[in-house]
């Protein structure tokens, strides 16, 4: 224990660098800037806290006595007034992890207007849920590393034409593939059990977002509503009964339409859709003001299958209410959410019945997050890529690739302002209760309560240098009863204008 601290320590020293979320705040000349960061953390147990380990793109390792570097270089090229490029590279030095260094995000992008196309491993995120305070959007949060992928989008809300103001849209349609085979090799290293998983899963993703907002008003009423949807499909099972899965172009026009797959899908797979399919629609509502802020509500209905699009997994899904502040520095937003996973449409899953029998639709078990052929799931390098909440497969101990608490009830705050003009905080607090799966339930529902108080500090006379602090503690059943602290120095410039 003590040489892990003694190297924490050293790694706190040093200099690195962090790409994070800094692509978004450059600056709009032609330019290359770098990001530098260093972090540590150390913890009571065996585990990182949960709230220093989640929602940070996979980066922190679950294992404590933790540190890590990052080093990452941003550019963009201004070409013509509607036109312009990008690129980003980020490297990750992390231990202790089953290998210490590795590329986070390696993209190129072009933009025409409102259109963008990605090609590369780059840290969206599309959500209209606050990045920061949430608890994580149900289908991609930033709790998972970036999965490479082509991804074409609008990634702001834009002006429909001939509308005048009041319609806008956003949307994207991406294509990817998994590099995790190396992870799972090493995760699923078990002696006294062999687990099946698919390597070189193929992805595929859509949505679409519409916003009803008077955009030439600062002060109005708005409504958004939404979608998304994911397919894992493609690769190979380690299963050689399973073995390869379609993967052609037509197999492909199947995934994105959601019909059954053909001759060499598994029995499954012709019998329902080709693939894994997952997805929510969103619905919110909200008033903005210029005066005091704005104030909406939000609801993520999620989906497994046709019965979760048809609602019958009755309010499953995140619940949240979010208001930000215009007027109360020191108070400037603040997120509640209620996150359900208990219906799931019911806990038996009737494929085979006769429906002019027996009314009904005969499905149930959803399982979310889960699925038969392709084990690992909604998890990249073993991180959900959706709600951390609904525990990684990370957790398992024993290396079991899959989700094995999905039925929740959980209530979340998320509080975040200034102290001063160089001083800013966040708070997490997170009460969580679990059921386990609809198959294999918990004898006693477990519980925990998740907290985290983050602090950073922009010395006036340091310009581009951060201090952070986090205080992050765990108790209850649920996750490991903890406590940790996390230090980390971040450094932000220009490299030189264009």
């Amino acid at each position: 224990m003590r040489t892990k601290i003694t190297l924490i320590f050293i790694l706190l020293l040093r200099v690195s660098l962090q790409g994070g979320f800094a692509q978004d705040n450059l600056p709009k000349e032609n330019h290359t800037i770098y990001c530098l960061e260093t972090m540590g953390s150390i913890a009571s147990s065996g585990q990182t806290p949960f709230w220093i380990v989640s929602n940070r793109y996979g980066t922190v390792p679950l294992e404590s006595g933790n540190g890590l570097l990052r080093a990452g270089l941003f550019h963009k090229q201004q070409l013509k007034k509607d036109f312009c490029w990008t690129a980003g590279m980020e490297l990750i030095c992390a231990t202790p992890r089953y290998k210490n260094t590795y590329i986070q995000q390696l993209y190129t992008e072009v933009r025409y207007k409102s259109l963008l196309l990605s090609i590369g491993s780059k840290e969206r995120y599309n959500s209209i849920i606050d990045r920061s305070l949430s608890s994580g959007d149900m289908i991609l949060s930033p709790n998972a590393r970036p999965i490479p992928e082509i991804n074409l989008s609008i990634p702001e809300f834009m002006e429909l034409p001939y509308t005048e103001g009041w319609i806008q849209i956003k949307g994207d349609f991406a294509v990817g593939r998994s590099f995790d085979q190396s992870y799972l090799q090493h995760h699923t290293a078990n002696p006294n059990k062999a687990f099946v998983y698919v390597d070189h899963v193929l992805w595929h993703h859509k949505s679409g977002f519409l916003r009803l907002q008077n955009s030439h008003n600062n002060g109005s009423l708005f409504g958004i509503i939404g979608f998304e949807h994911w397919v894992q499909w493609g690769g190979e099972s380690v299963d050689p009964k399973i073995g390869k899965q379609p993967q052609s172009l037509k197999d492909f026009l199947r995934v994105i339409i959601g019909k059954e797959g053909g001759e060499g899908a598994t029995p499954s797979d012709q019998v329902n859709v080709l693939g894994n399919h997952y997805g929510s629609f969103y619905f919110s509502m909200g008033i903005q003001n210029q005066l005091w802020g704005k104030l909406q509500a939000y609801y993520q209905h999620y989906f497994e299958d046709m019965s979760g699009v048809e609602f019958a997994n009755g309010f499953d899904g995140l619940w949240g209410i979010e208001f930000t502040s215009s007027k109360r520095p020191w108070l400037k937003k603040i997120v509640l959410e209620y996150l359900i996973t208990k219906n799931q449409s019911g806990p038996m899953h009737f494929i085979h019945f006769d429906h002019d029998k027996h009314s009904g639709r005969g499905g149930g078990w959803d399982d979310y997050y889960n699925n038969g052929e392709y084990t690992t799931g909604t998890s990249y390098f073993g991180h959900s890529l959706g709600s951390p909440l609904i525990l990684s497969p990370e957790y398992n101990e024993d290396g079991d690739v899959k989700f094995k608490n999905n039925r929740l009830k959980c209530w979340h705050l998320g509080l975040a302002g200034d102290i001063s003009k160089h001083f800013s905080y966040r708070l997490l607090f997170t009460a969580m209760q679990g059921w386990g799966q609809s198959f294999t339930p918990f004898l006693d529902i477990k519980s925990s309560v998740a907290t985290m108080a983050e602090i950073n500090y922009s010395p006036p006379q340091m310009k581009g240098w951060r201090f952070g602090g986090t205080l992050a503690f765990d108790t209850g059943n649920m996750i490991e009863k903890n406590a940790g602290f996390c230090l980390n120095i971040r450094k932000q410039g220009v490299l030189k204008n264009w």
